[in-house]
């Protein structure tokens, strides 16, 4: 039997596209296969071949529905994978909406291109048959070895994998880590004792603001954006940052401490994703479950309106302000808000307001680093609007929270693997964890095979 090994296919150099394959010596098991996104020639890769044999990978694991996840999946799928998909239960159920959303945008595309599509509805449909829900720390025993669940605090059903062999020893797969505390979800949990770590490095290289100091900038924008009148643009992510924002306008409205305007959902994705988060309050920390059970509806307000049709989105230019319009996608990389985009950011008085990290080549990047003017649909857009920039809604952890986290199991670990960041991030985060934790931390390359002492 040969030695585990691990080898990275995907989230190394990059922040997206998270593919990691584990050989157990029994099994091979892959956590996590999603999308590149963000980067120049993505597409490309994306549809290219598998760099393994997709018919001889036994499970798949996944640690949550962001589509640089999941993305891939039902490509693997019809490429010939047959094992089993595990996941939380939530994290399934949304799963389904993402895929069935990426594979009707790539079917369009598709047609419009005159190409074949990456994967079908139908692909999607057979991926889910494949699905099988697991809970947190419910241990499921395989040949050699067994894998818990826990609660990564990133997004609803976000979990992390601990595998652990015969021999005692174990590595972690953090997937994302969650920006704790959270407004919504409980905090990341802590997992110590482990041999080997991977782990994300999205904000390895910077901090966000203080809890504290993004509620103030939000009521601060939201109240300038009220007092001129104007349009308030939010790109948001379906996903997470969606419902956090519902929820604290709900907290801002009733309070009274920001006057109750219009606000348009213009996204159906996010529409679906927020009445499954409605379905599952036992998944929130106490303090929202609370608020729940005192009758409160938290992704309920007066003048909230969702839009499910396209004509409906093309009607807000005409509704006077002051109004916010949270729109997909949160990159601004295609969906509703590009075109709200295309009407409001020459206007002077409207914000755009960018609450969640943008990846190197996205519009959403460039109209964060600045500049008088952008391209959106071969067209040049002058940029007069005001562009404002809150981190702290991140659902990712930031550099002091990630070397936090690795602290817990600083005294046994023998090696990180740094992934899931641009490479600056990645670097920077690698030479904390060892200064600061006296770990060894490395960058992993892609495709190459790092055998492992389990």
């Amino acid at each position: 039997m040969s030695k585990p090994a691990l080898t990275c296919y995907g989230g190394v150099g990059a922040v997206t596209g998270a593919n990691f394959l584990l050989e157990t010596g029994s099994k091979k098991c892959l956590i996590d296969c999603g999308l590149l996104q963000g980067v120049h020639g993505a597409d490309e890769v994306n549809a290219s071949k598998f760099d393994y044999d997709p018919t001889l990978i036994d499970l798949l694991f996944i640690t949550h529905a962001h589509i640089d996840h999941i993305g891939k999946i039902p490509k693997l799928v019809k490429d010939g994978f047959k094992g089993i998909i595990y996941s939380t239960p939530e994290t399934k159920a949304i799963a389904e909406l993402m895929l069935m959303d990426t594979a009707k945008i790539t079917e369009g595309n598709a047609r419009r291109e005159g190409t074949l599509p990456l994967y079908t509805a139908h692909d999607v449909d057979r991926t889910m048959h494949m699905w099988r829900p697991i809970e947190y720390h419910a241990k499921q025993d395989f040949e050699g070895f067994s894998v818990e669940l826990f609660d990564a605090g990133h997004i609803l059903g976000s979990a992390m994998y601990k595998f652990t062999f015969s021999s005692g020893r174990s590595i972690l797969f953090t997937g994302d880590l969650g920006n704790s505390p959270s407004a919504l979800l409980r905090d990341t949990e802590n997992v110590s004792g482990l041999d080997y770590l991977l782990m994300d490095s999205v904000y390895g290289d910077r901090n966000h603001e203080d809890k504290a100091v993004r509620d103030q900038k939000f009521k601060d924008v939201l109240r300038r954006v009220i007092e001129k009148k104007g349009t308030l643009l939010i790109p948001v992510f379906s996903l997470e940052r969606t419902q956090v924002l519902l929820y604290k306008l709900n907290e801002l409205f009733e309070s009274k401490e920001i006057p109750t305007v219009p606000v348009f959902l213009d996204s159906p994705l996010a529409i679906r994703v927020t009445q499954i988060y409605e379905r599952v309050s036992k998944e929130y920390k106490p303090s929202v479950q609370a608020d729940i059970k005192a009758g409160d509806d938290i992704f309920v307000f007066p003048k909230l309106r969702s839009i499910a049709q396209a004509r409906e989105s093309h009607e807000l230019v005409r509704i006077p302000g002051p109004k916010i319009i949270m729109a997909g996608s949160g990159m601004s990389t295609a969906g509703r808000i590009v075109n709200h985009e295309m009407t409001f950011l020459p206007d002077p008085n409207a914000t755009l307001l960018l609450v969640g990290y943008q990846a190197v080549g996205t519009l959403g990047r460039i109209i964060e680093e600045g500049g008088k003017e952008v391209f959106i649909k071969g067209e040049r857009i002058p940029l007069r609007a005001h562009v404002e920039k809150i981190d702290g809604f991140s659902a990712h952890k930031d550099s002091n929270g990630l070397v936090e986290f690795a602290s817990h199991t600083a005294e046994t670990v023998k090696k990180v693997f740094v992934a899931m960041g641009e490479p600056r991030a990645a670097a920077f985060l690698c030479q904390r964890l060892h200064d600061e934790l006296g770990v060894t931390a490395v960058q992993p390359e892609r495709g190459k095979h790092y055998e492992l002492d389990l």
